[in-house]
């Protein structure tokens, strides 16, 4: 069975159908397990484009569950996050998300050229040169720097895992920290086919912008179907050139983990395999 997963606060949240774990590194040096049962997805959503878009929502849910559960393990009591504190951050980071990825490369974009094909190649190409300096910039802090290598101890442990071995820490360390299936692959194919469908946009100015927000779960939803299609065929010569830009960039939100880091990815996927 398939197994995804993402990294939280000094820790690990591996996910499949049935249930999720989260293990974290306590300031003791202990590893903490959390076990709960995954959201089920509605198989009268499982129809291309759709399932892709409900899915994400899904994932999306159980992470912010984990990511909850993983930063107040590190907090004292009085200092607990709530639900409503994290939904507001992700709703203001979402918002600022839009601002800066979307509406500031339409306005440069129509700065230097109004209209046409150059005009949606010139928004595509800032659109991602400004993801892509905002992934090295918090990639120099110092707590990114270590959620990104409880990233690479994902990967490694689902690729251990995935390949039959027994998951130890040094059968895990032999394996890459990138994975086709990552979510910073996402995002790249995301930014690849979102230019290639804004193309079809009408030309009108105030009509540009909003269909650019307004197809962000189509673009998703197509998005998601490239990566399952790129899975299934990931042998194939086409698609290692399709997914090869999205493996490239995963050098800048993982890095090489430490053995104890691999350590607590390892308890998590075993929460989520253990009956």
């Amino acid at each position: 069975m398939k197994v995804g997963g993402q990294a939280v606060i000094e820790g690990v949240m591996m996910r499949n159908k049935e249930k999720f774990a989260v293990a974290v590194r306590l300031e003791n040096g202990n590893i903490k397990l959390m076990k709960n049962k995954s959201s089920k997805f509605p198989k009268y959503f499982n129809f291309p484009l759709i399932r892709g878009v409900i899915g994400l929502f899904f994932m999306l849910y159980d992470g912010i569950k984990a990511l909850i559960w993983s930063s107040n393990q590190q907090l004292y009591e009085d200092e607990q996050i709530s639900t409503k504190e994290i939904i507001f951050t992700l709703l203001i980071s979402f918002a600022f998300s839009i601002i800066i990825f979307i509406i500031v490369p339409f306005f440069i974009a129509s700065a230097i050229h109004s209209e046409g094909l150059i005009f949606d190649l010139l928004d595509g190409v800032f659109r991602l040169s400004l993801f892509l300096i905002y992934l090295a910039a918090i990639s120099y802090m110092e707590d990114i720097n270590v959620l990104f290598q409880y990233h690479g101890a994902e990967h490694k442990t689902i690729n251990c895992y995935e390949s039959k071995e027994k998951l130890t820490v040094a059968n895990a360390q032999r394996y890459s920290r990138f994975s086709p299936r990552c979510g910073t692959s996402f995002l790249f194919i995301v930014f690849m086919v979102s230019i290639l469908l804004f193309t079809f946009l009408p030309e009108q100015f105030w009509l540009k912008l909003l269909g650019r927000i307004v197809l962000i779960p189509f673009v998703a939803g197509i998005s998601y179907e490239i990566v399952k299609l790129s899975d299934r065929y990931s042998n194939n010569v086409f698609v290692k050139i399709i997914i090869a830009p999205g493996l490239w960039l995963q050098r800048l939100t993982t890095r090489e983990p430490s053995d104890r880091q691999v350590k607590v990815a390892i308890e998590s996927l075993d929460g989520v395999l253990r009956q």
